[in-house]
């Protein structure tokens, strides 16, 4: 497959030193659930329940939070908002593995607000730097590194925790997060291009029902749907590994997973035409349904998997250029940051939802009810799609 597009992405000026500290600033991100779990199990002494509580408040302060942060950023820029995400960061997750409990789950909300919003500005950076027409493979790219991202991250995470102490790898995701704040605030990546800088700062802020319309709610429920999907996927796999006394091979199956994803991400970027955002999603849920039937064993269960991730990838990159078409660029961050909040609440949903329904049926099911819910959301969001199509056209009164 050939990666020119990919290398053109990368020669446009400013894109490879902000695609690289997007990068760096991801990276402490992923490590922050595996680390701070075993630190409340391990280190703590409580148990699965309290540790889940406090990946759920910093999840939660994360979606509260997102699209404020990026109307933050469209009104102060990047740099202040990166000076006190980074600092705030910085300090809670050095504090971290000396708080009690009881402290550290009442922080994790705050601390998870105020999270370095590292997604959403490389998504804006990208907007601001890339031209129209290469955005599809400048959003692929993006997807694909954030697969390397989880495959990397959670690694180092469990790795400093076993060998060393949750102690020293909590403190060294808190130093890599001011590391990265640094590395921002002084790179200082553009948000938007001159033009529409120079626009923005004489035009009035487009009120919030002029551009969160039908169509781009019809986006957000397509990317809620496809992270329910996949986090989904991901807890069904893992409750049939156990339940097959397999689950030590649950890291290679993941790492199957994320391959086939990023594979997937790579060619969606470098193909000259692409299915749309719905098509995508369609497609990966139905491809999830079928691992139900083929649990066991584990590379059976792994080479299943394969289809759906293929367009794991391209459909998260089909939707964040979506979102950048339908969203002025004077809202871009704001925009971004309501997409980073969908998908968190897809992730929120996705775990509770296949959870019930395996506790009452088999791991098997899981993956039925991850796909059957990503197909619901996928059509809603095209009903409402629809809808807002034939209101446009529809003949107005004379």
């Amino acid at each position: 497959m050939p990666l020119t597009p990919y290398l053109h992405i990368l020669r446009i000026p400013r894109m490879a030193t902000s695609t690289l500290v997007a990068v760096l600033a991801r990276l402490p991100m992923t490590a922050t659930g595996v680390t701070l779990t075993l630190h409340v199990v391990g280190t703590l002494g409580h148990g699965y329940g309290a540790a889940g509580l406090v990946g759920t408040a910093t999840t939660a302060g994360t979606a509260l939070a997102a699209p404020l942060l990026g109307r933050m950023i469209d009104r102060y820029g990047l740099r202040p908002v990166v000076a006190v995400c980074g600092t705030t960061s910085a300090t809670f997750w050095i504090s971290a593995p000396h708080l009690p409990y009881a402290v550290l789950l009442v922080a994790a909300l705050p601390a998870g607000a105020l999270l370095i919003p590292a997604g959403p500005i490389a998504r804006q950076v990208i907007a601001a730097l890339v031209p129209a027409g290469q955005r599809r493979t400048a959003y692929s790219l993006d997807s694909v590194l954030v697969e390397l991202t989880f495959m990397t991250g959670p690694a180092l995470g469990i790795l400093v925790t076993t060998q060393v102490s949750s102690t020293a790898a909590l403190t060294a995701i808190g130093v890599l997060f001011g590391t990265c704040g640094c590395a921002l605030y002084a790179v200082n990546p553009p948000v938007r291009t001159p033009d529409e800088a120079g626009r923005s700062r004489a035009a009035v802020r487009p009120p919030l029902t002029s551009w969160l319309g039908r169509h781009l709610v019809a986006t957000l429920l397509v990317a809620t749907g496809a992270l329910f999907v996949l986090v989904g996927a991901e807890l069904a796999a893992l409750a049939a590994l156990r339940e097959s006394g397999e689950v030590g091979a649950a890291g290679v199956v993941i790492a199957v997973m994320c391959l086939a994803s990023l594979v997937g991400g790579i060619v969606h970027g470098v193909a000259r035409r692409s299915a749309s955002q719905l098509t995508l999603m369609v497609t990966l849920a139905a491809l999830t349904i079928p691992a139900a039937l083929a649990t066991q064993p584990w590379w059976l269960l792994a080479l299943v998997l394969v289809p759906s991730n293929l367009v794991c990838a391209p459909t998260l990159a089909a939707t964040t250029e979506r979102v950048s078409q339908l969203a002025p660029p004077a809202v871009r961050g704001e925009a971004m940051g309501v997409q980073d909040s969908a998908t968190r609440i897809g992730l929120a949903l996705g775990s509770p939802v296949v959870g019930f329904v395996m506790d009452h049926t088999s791991p098997g099911m899981g993956f039925v009810a991850a796909g059957a819910g990503g197909l619901a959301f996928a059509a809603a969001g095209a009903a409402l799609s629809r809808r807002g199509t034939a209101d446009r056209t529809a003949p107005q009164p004379a």
